[in-house]
Formats: C-alpha cells, structure tokens, sequence
C-alpha cells in the first residue's frame, strides 16, 4: 500500500475523526473546514470516475460526464485493478445499501 509511507499517530488520528462522523452534514461541516473547494472536487471526481469505470462506461463517456482528464481515468483506472480495493469495497457497500 502506498499510504503505509504516511501510517502513523496523525494519519490514525485524521481517519478516527472521519470514522466519528455520523451522517451526511457532518461530512460536509468538517470536509469544509479540513479542505479547499479544489482537493473537494478533486475526491469527488475520483470517485465518481471509479465508479463509472467499474460499471463499464468508456473513458469519453467519463470524461464528459465528469470533466476528468485521461490521466485522472487511467489513475483511477491502475488502482481499481492494482490497488489496494479500496474503491471495490466502498462500491460494494453502497450498491448493497440502494437495494
């Protein structure tokens, strides 16, 4: 994992504060003050690439649904098939919780 290079006490301490969030508000409340508007959209659009790259749809579909740029969708694209599943556990449990 790529992220083991930051492991420790302060990294813990962000993902805890996350993990304390209890719903959609407080997302947004905290995501507000811990990052500017650009690292926001940022995730946002990553996410939303991942998550249609794994439904199937084509790099010019995600680039005009979603304004990302080639690189963003290949990067995505590497750590959906190369990384450490984060993407496919998070989709998982979403597509479990629309049922």
């Amino acid at each position: 994992m790529q992220i083991d290079k930051l492991r420790g006490k302060q990294l813990d301490e962000l993902f805890d504060a996350i993990l304390s969030l209890k719903d959609r508000e407080e997302c947004y409340r905290f995501f507000d003050d811990i990052a500017t508007m650009s690292e926001i959209q940022s995730l946002s659009q990553r996410f939303q690439v991942a998550k249609m790259l794994t439904q199937g749809a084509t790099y010019s579909a995600i680039e005009e649904e979603t304004n990302a740029s080639t690189a963003t969708i290949s990067r995505v694209r590497r750590c959906i098939n190369y990384g450490s599943d984060g993407y496919q556990l998070v989709l998982e449990r979403i597509k479990k919780e629309d049922k």
